[in-house]
């Protein structure tokens, strides 16, 4: 079994003159980073690898998630996952190496909304439901695939576990 998890940047501040790529976070997105890197750690949903895109708010999100963790997993920035269309993405996914077992990506949409669309199958309806309505800063979907390699993960295939945001675990709106 393969599982993903695609974790929305939290959310960002929108400073004159800054360039997107240069974007930092918002300070209720310096609350929410936390919050999800506890819900990962309680429900121990723990990654064997974590890639993120180099944009400044998706770092910042990381290193707010990261301490969270009881330990932490390898780390490696993919300039491909910033402002990624789905093909790109499911590119980065199909290329990680056969031991990770449980990857955390990190970027942005509307590429990890259309990704996580394209690759559920089926799972929890309610999930699907509140994932259907708005993919919000700082919302994580868990997918599940049953394949042994990265390679095969495919459209429809995976399984939805969870998707969760910041305010289903009552702490504060979904932006």
């Amino acid at each position: 079994m393969r599982r993903l998890m695609l974790l929305r940047h939290a959310k960002s501040h929108w400073p004159t003159g800054v360039a997107d790529r240069d974007r930092p976070l918002a300070a209720r997105g310096r609350e929410a980073a936390p919050v999800m890197g506890r819900y990962l750690a309680d429900e121990l949903l723990l990654p064997d690898l974590v890639l993120i895109s180099p944009a400044k708010r998706t770092v910042e999100t990381w290193e707010m998630v990261a301490p969270m963790l009881p330990e932490k997993p390898a780390t490696q920035y993919e300039p491909r996952i910033y402002e990624a269309k789905t093909e790109r993405l499911l590119d980065v996914v199909q290329e990680v190496e056969g031991d990770v077992r449980t990857l955390l990506l990190i970027g942005h949409n509307p590429g990890f909304e259309e990704l996580a669309h394209l690759l559920t199958g089926h799972g929890d309806r309610y999930a699907a439901a509140r994932m259907s309505q708005k993919y919000p800063t700082c919302g994580l979907a868990v997918i599940d695939f049953a394949s042994e390699h990265w390679h095969a993960v495919a459209a429809r295939e995976g399984r939805l576990d969870r998707f969760v945001t910041p305010g289903s675990l009552g702490e504060g709106p979904d932006e």
